[in-house]
């Protein structure tokens, strides 16, 4: 009976807390960060990252004594504008100079020029779980467990903003110094009250409404949750294959086949997780993300410790190596003049 009106007033305790998060959010959401520096006040060191919209340089800013890392996230406005992907890029900046969790990079510094636009964020140093997972195949479950449960809190926090991440997969997990996990890349995060529609992700983690275009909300990130916790465990995702079309097809079958070695409770989850009717799918019922944190695989964790992170991290990585690959450098060509000067002025 004790343990029972415990548990109710933790809930309600977590519901407070994230009712203030979300004042604090509004409040940055409405007064957003304006240009905070400039490209001048950085020294690049070097490039540890590539994308579609141009890359990431590791800089440290120069006046700090203290030798700070920073990421900058370099976006090429004319790339930008080719790919129609203005509204992404606004809102990406916009939500995440908003954010604050443990378990989400910081947006630290915002600025632009005439050719491209900057987002200076924390420097996460252990490396993507991508490349860990690869390296030793496949996590055990109390591993998965861990790094799962920190997916979670992020989820319910971003949720409770009313905000959808839409890009969970292993390369957008970056380990800390502390071996707890940071989310990085809301170049799809959005803030949807009812739902939206637009087709945008990685093949191998969409939900299937999004496939069908049924129009979606939070359920997509439970839906991608489920992807990673299978490919954590598993070692390769439930549904994979050459084209993305049959990948396509494979997700909206909603057949998935699990190793031998997975437990009868890991397997419960991953089904409630994976499960495309919408009506029965965990962190999309009327109980939210509580179905998933009460699912006897997470009985023996304590998220407030987790959230806290109090408990011992079962990987610590090896910061005094570099964990990100080496890129050919390649100066950043500034334009004489802005040649996009109205679509970028909310950033």
């Amino acid at each position: 009976m004790g343990q029972g009106n415990s548990a109710k007033r933790t809930q309600t305790d977590i519901n407070s807390f994230l009712e203030k998060e979300k004042e604090q959010f509004i409040v940055k959401l409405e007064n957003p960060l304006r240009q905070n520096a400039g490209l001048s006040d950085f020294e690049l060191v070097r490039t540890i990252g590539t994308g579609s919209f141009g890359r990431v340089l590791l800089v440290k800013h120069r006046t700090d004594s203290g030798n700070e890392k920073i990421a900058l996230k370099v976006l090429d406005k004319q790339v930008i504008i080719k790919m129609k992907q203005i509204d992404h890029t606004l809102a990406e900046k916009k939500i995440l100079q908003a954010l604050s969790s443990p378990f989400i990079v910081k947006l630290l510094y915002t600025f632009k020029d005439n050719s491209y636009l900057y987002l200076g964020m924390e420097f996460v140093p252990g490396g993507e779980l991508f490349a860990h997972l690869r390296a030793i195949g496949r996590y055990s479950e109390d591993m998965a467990r861990f790094y799962s449960a920190q997916i979670v809190l992020a989820f319910e926090y971003l949720h409770h903003l009313s905000v959808i991440y839409r890009d969970l997969k292993p390369e957008n997990l970056l380990f800390g110094s502390d071996g707890y996990l940071k989310i990085t890349d809301f170049g799809f995060a959005k803030r949807v009250k009812d739902r939206t529609y637009t087709l945008c992700g990685t093949p191998e983690y969409l939900a299937p409404e999004i496939i069908l275009s049924r129009g979606y909300n939070k359920g997509v990130d439970y839906w991608a949750l489920g992807v990673l916790l299978y490919e954590m465990t598993a070692g390769y995702p439930p549904f994979f294959a050459d084209q993305p079309i049959q990948i396509y097809e494979k997700i909206v079958s909603g057949r998935v086949r699990f190793p031998a070695h997975l437990t009868v409770d890991l397997k419960d989850l991953l089904k409630n997780l994976l499960q495309v009717d919408l009506t029965r799918r965990y962190g999309n019922l009327k109980s939210g993300v509580k179905d998933i944190k009460e699912h006897r695989w997470y009985k023996d964790v304590d998220f407030i410790a987790i959230y806290e992170k109090k408990i011992e991290a079962p990987f610590i990585p090896k910061t005094d190596k570099e964990n990100y690959d080496t890129y050919d450098e390649q100066p950043l060509q500034v334009a004489t003049v802005d040649r996009y000067p109205k679509e970028f002025t909310e950033f």
